[in-house]
């Protein structure tokens, strides 16, 4: 393409970072690409491709005196290299003329300002208007990116707004100048389905009436499809491929794009395993054909059944007043020996409140839940401690969830030593590193702190130590949700070897409609805290009876499916 063409040009972009001990990380290595006057590329790639922090060099937003941006390297926009400029121009060019959509809105917005009032401020400083009129464009802004009642949301405080209003608010705020390129950092990540669906809908139809560029990173193919005109996908640094996105997705050409795209669970297909990257960078890249059959004939023995579930909440409201939030409001169901239940339902639904109520992490409110016809409400913690063994948690970030001052081995070793597993030290040790071995990683790992990990790792650890105690029920709470398509598989890959192999039953909790499909044999849809359908995994993807379940999987990122016009 000709210069006038392109708003952004890239070339060469090189970035290192500094170390300790004098090391230097390369980063980014070489990388080129170009993003087309009024049009949406998508940088694709797992974490530590080089995406982000290509497109933070964009907005010169790379930590100072830890990174190193090479001297040959050139980011051309509008015929002008941004390397070169200074700090006080590239102020006057970011929100104005850049701007960029972050992935955590709690982390971006202020919590001791309104919306409106951080609105505004773009305006002012960048527009010149006075505070009059910015407040009358921000509640414009507010109504066109979808917020309801704009004139008194905007008065709202952040933590006032779900999280998909908070991310439209950011929206508001980097189109409120009116950019000519918008940069947007995985926007979408740690939405449900639904509000992801609205978010990419918004962005699309606010690309195209505004005449932007779209820079829109991502490490999720599917979402890709949906959006973008082009594609560059990265890896370690380095980009591998690069094209329409009708070329990316019909006929794929680097084994690592292929595996990216054969990664992610389909809705229409349920492989006995996922393919996982190494299977096609090993130059193997076939993919599983044989299917695994799901669902309940009805004569499972039942490990787990529950009754009237109820969950309320206390909340304060003033100095005296006090309101009850009912979170569950009488769920019942039935877990089925060495079989997966999957919760799904948007935030606030009440589905992870079901998991922690049944661990006791929350105190019910009401309702039995029967392990082996005891209801394990009712008991002591000291009679509860035994049924402890026979039903964990996995939860969705292994990053809190384990002590970073202990290590591995220290971790799996504890809950041993509290349960009384084991006879000695010794055998202690051997079934931690057995454990290791069984969740893919060396016996090395047994020495290493959680900070020497990367999340799919460390998802395996949270995993190996769920298994120390054997149990026969595992929760896992949108344990999948915040890794990489490729570590994802190796993890969904992982559960269902484990309950092959001991029987477990699993309770798999998650927002993502596609994984709940291939992993569960019966799927729960929740909705406000109500129980709104329950039924066989295929039966409820092809047939579903309520119209809320039509609307989750009416919102699932279907890729590239050749509706939209090509590039």
């Amino acid at each position: 393409m000709s210069q006038a063409m392109n708003i952004l040009e890239v070339q060469n972009l090189r970035v290192s970072f500094r170390l300790d001990q004098g090391q230097i990380f390369d980063a980014v290595k070489g990388v080129s690409f170009d993003v087309p006057t009024n049009s949406t590329v998508a940088l694709v790639g797992e974490s530590g491709s080089g995406k982000s922090v290509s497109a933070m060099s964009i907005l010169g937003l790379l930590p100072e005196g830890q990174s190193i941006i090479h001297a040959d390297s050139v980011i051309n926009y509008s015929g002008r290299n941004l390397l070169k400029l200074g700090m006080s121009e590239m102020q006057k060019l970011r929100g104005k003329d850049i701007s960029v959509i972050f992935q955590e809105p709690m982390t971006s917005l202020n919590p001791v300002f309104t919306v409106g009032d951080q609105i505004s401020e773009v305006l002012r400083l960048h527009m010149g208007m006075s505070k009059a009129q910015a407040w009358a464009r921000a509640e414009e802004l507010l109504n066109e990116v979808g917020i309801p009642n704009p004139k008194l949301r905007i008065k709202s405080y952040p933590h006032e707004m779900s999280g998909g209003q908070q991310q439209r608010v950011m929206i508001a705020m980097a189109i409120a100048c009116e950019p000519k390129l918008l940069i947007a950092d995985e926007p979408t990540t740690a939405l449900d389905v639904t509000i992801q669906k609205q978010i990419l809908d918004l962005i699309a139809k606010l690309q195209a009436s505004h005449h932007m560029s779209v820079l829109f990173i991502t490490h999720d193919l599917g979402v890709v499809g949906e959006i973008a005109d082009s594609v560059v996908v990265m890896q370690q640094g380095e980009i591998q491929e690069k094209g329409a996105v009708k070329a990316i997705f019909e006929n794929p050409g680097h084994p690592y794009t292929k595996a990216l795209l054969a990664c992610r669970p389909r809705i229409e297909v349920r492989p006995k395993r996922l393919p996982v990257i190494d299977d096609f960078l090993s130059g193997d890249g076939r993919v599983e054909t044989e299917e695994r059959r799901r669902g309940l004939n009805g004569g499972e023995p039942i490990v787990l059944e529950v009754k009237n579930l109820k969950k309320e909440f206390e909340l304060k409201e003033g100095l005296f007043k006090k309101r009850k939030v009912a979170a569950v409001k009488g769920a019942s169901f039935k877990l089925a020996k060495g079989k997966t239940l999957g919760l799904v339902g948007e935030s606030g639904s009440g589905k992870t409140t079901v998991g922690l109520t049944l661990m006791r992490l929350h105190d019910a409110s009401g309702g039995e839940v029967l392990f082996d016809g005891v209801d394990i409400l009712k008991l002591s913690e000291k009679d509860f401690m035994k049924y402890k063994r026979r039903i964990q948690i996995i939860f969705q970030n292994p990053y809190a969830s384990l002590n970073p001052r202990m290590t591995v081995g220290q971790i799996l070793q504890e809950p041993m030593e509290v349960h009384g597993i084991g006879a000695s030290k010794q055998e202690r040790v051997q079934m931690a590193l057995e454990l290791l071995k069984k969740v893919g990683l060396p016996p090395v790992s047994f020495y290493k702190y959680p900070h020497e990990f990367s999340g799919g790792q460390r998802q395996r650890i949270a995993i190996a130590r769920c298994l120390t105690m054997k149990p026969e029920v595992l929760i896992c709470d949108e344990s999948v949700s915040a890794l990489d398509v490729s570590v994802q598989a190796q993890v969904l890959n992982l559960l269902q070897d484990l309950q092959d192999e001991f029987g477990m039953s699993y309770i798999f909790i998650s927002h993502d409609l596609a994984v709940v499909k291939y992993i569960s044999d019966q799927v729960m849809v929740m909705s406000e805290g109500d129980v709104v359908e329950v039924a066989n995994s295929d039966e409820i993807y092809l047939n579903p009876k309520q119209e809320y379940t039509r609307k989750l999987l009416g919102s699932i990122p279907k890729g590239w499916d050749g509706s939209r016009a090509a590039a």
